[in-house]
C-alpha cells in the first residue's frame, strides 16, 4: 500500500487552488478572489452611486473633479466549503491499489488544496452518522489530522448510495464544491443520489473510479460470480462474446452517468486507478476546471 500523499506531490499541489463555478457567500475571510465585489484593499472598478450605499466608499476627488458621486469597488476575498464525499462500500475494496486507496489519494490530494488555500475542508464517507461525523478542517497545519482521518477509513459500509448522499445533506449545509468518489456500483441506481446533491445548489463533481480489470478484465472459462456486498451469486461460461458484450455494457453504463450528470450541470470525470493520481488532478481536473 503507497502513502496517500508523497512530498514531491505536496509540493505540486500547493501551487493549485481550488476554482468552483458558482459564487457562495463565506463566513471568513479566506485566500481567494472573489468574483463577488466586496470590501478589501484591492480595487477593480467603479459604479454610480445609488441612495442607502455605503458613504464611506464614495470617491470624493472624483466628485470634485466630475460633480458626480461614484462608489469604489473592490475585490473581495473569499472562503468556500470543499467536501469529498468517499464511497467506502465494498465494491471499492478491489484492484491494486483498491478503488478506495485511490479515492482516499483523490481526497486528500483536493483537501490539501483548499488547506493551503484556507478553505473549509470536510471529507466524510457515504456510511458516516452523525454521531462519528469528521470534523471540518482549514489551514495546513491540519494535513496531519486529515490524513489520519483518510487512513482510519476501511472498506464494508454497504449502504445505498442514496441513503448515504442523504446522511451528508443533513450533516453539511454549507454551500462549495462537493466532490462525490464513488464506482456507482448500486443496485438501486446512482440517480436519485445525484438528484439530492442538484438540489443543494452545490457545485457537483462525480469521480466514477474503476480499475483497469473491471475495464477489461482478465478472465476465461466457468466461473462463480459472488457480489462482494450482498451475496448473490452468479454462474457464468466466459467466452469472447461475452467478455465483447460485457465491454459494451461497460462503457455504456460510464456514458449514461456522463451524461445524466452533463445534462444537470455537474461534472463526471472517469477516475481509472491506472492513472497517476497527480496525472488526473494535475491535467484531468485543470482541464475540467475544479482546480488551476
Amino acid at each position: 500500500m503507497t502513502e496517500l500523499l508523497t512530498p514531491e506531490l505536496l509540493s505540486r499541489l500547493e501551487r493549485l487552488e481550488l476554482v468552483s463555478r458558482k459564487i457562495f457567500r463565506g463566513r471568513l475571510k479566506g485566500e481567494r478572489k472573489s468574483r463577488r465585489k466586496g470590501q478589501s484593499v484591492e480595487f477593480t472598478d467603479f459604479r454610480n452611486y445609488v441612495p442607502g450605499d455605503d458613504l464611506r466608499f464614495i470617491d470624493w476627488n472624483l466628485y470634485a473633479r466630475l460633480d458626480r458621486l461614484f462608489l469604489k469597488l473592490f475585490l473581495e476575498e473569499e472562503d468556500l466549503h470543499f467536501y469529498a464525499l468517499i464511497d467506502a462500500s465494498t465494491s471499492m475494496d478491489f484492484g491494486d491499489p483498491t478503488k478506495l486507496h485511490y479515492a482516499k489519494q483523490l481526497a486528500a490530494a483536493l483537501g490539501f488544496i483548499g488547506l493551503c488555500r484556507s478553505d473549509r475542508v470536510r471529507i466524510s464517507t457515504l456510511g458516516e452518522s452523525s454521531q462519528q461525523a469528521a470534523p471540518t478542517l482549514r489551514g495546513r497545519q491540519q494535513l496531519w489530522r486529515m490524513l489520519e482521518y483518510l487512513d482510519a477509513i476501511e472498506p464494508g459500509e454497504n449502504i445505498p448510495l442514496v441513503e448515504g448522499v442523504k446522511r451528508f445533506c443533513v450533516r453539511c449545509p454549507g454551500k462549495g464544491i462537493v466532490v462525490l468518489i464513488s464506482d456507482l456500483l448500486d443496485k438501486t441506481g446512482y440517480e436519485a443520489a445525484l438528484r439530492l446533491l442538484i438540489a443543494r445548489e452545490m457545485d457537483v463533481f462525480v469521480f466514477q473510479v474503476m480499475t483497469e480489470e473491471e475495464w477489461d478484465p482478465p478472465i476465461t472459462g466457468d466461473l462463480e460470480l459472488v457480489d462482494s456486498e450482498d451475496g448473490d451469486v452468479a454462474e457464468i461460461s466466459v467466452s469472447r462474446a461475452l467478455l465483447q458484450r460485457y465491454r459494451r455494457t461497460v462503457s455504456a453504463f460510464v456514458e449514461q452517468a456522463k451524461e445524466f450528470c452533463t445534462r444537470r450541470g455537474m461534472t463526471h470525470l472517469l477516475a481509472r486507478t491506472d492513472v497517476p493520481v497527480e496525472q488526473f488532478v494535475g491535467n484531468y481536473l485543470r482541464q475540467r476546471g475544479l482546480v488551476r
